[in-house]
């Protein structure tokens, strides 16, 4: 295996890891502003009030998109398993 091929396999992995793990974090992310931006208007500045609403949100949306991500991680490691006769010859 050439250097070229290493780097195409790190940033197809790399790729497909912002595709599954992005969906649930930009879930995260906006209702962690939200959150931040309500306890900033009302003043109240309890860890748990901002913590408890992101990872029920990123729950939801995990198992709303599961579906979606366990096909693209079968996708990638078919991908994946299906070039190893090639990576191996150097073809």
């Amino acid at each position: 295996m050439d250097s070229q091929t290493a780097i195409d396999l790190g940033q197809r992995a790399i790729a497909t890891m912002m595709l599954v793990g992005g969906p649930v974090l930009v879930v995260g992310l906006v209702v962690g502003l939200l959150i931040g931006l309500l306890q900033a208007l009302t003043q109240v500045q309890d860890q748990t009030v901002s913590f408890v609403p992101k990872i029920v949100a990123m729950i939801l949306a995990a198992s709303f998109c599961l579906p979606w991500l366990v096909q693209v991680m079968m996708d990638y490691t078919h991908q994946v398993i299906s070039n190893i006769p090639a990576v191996i010859s150097g073809g």
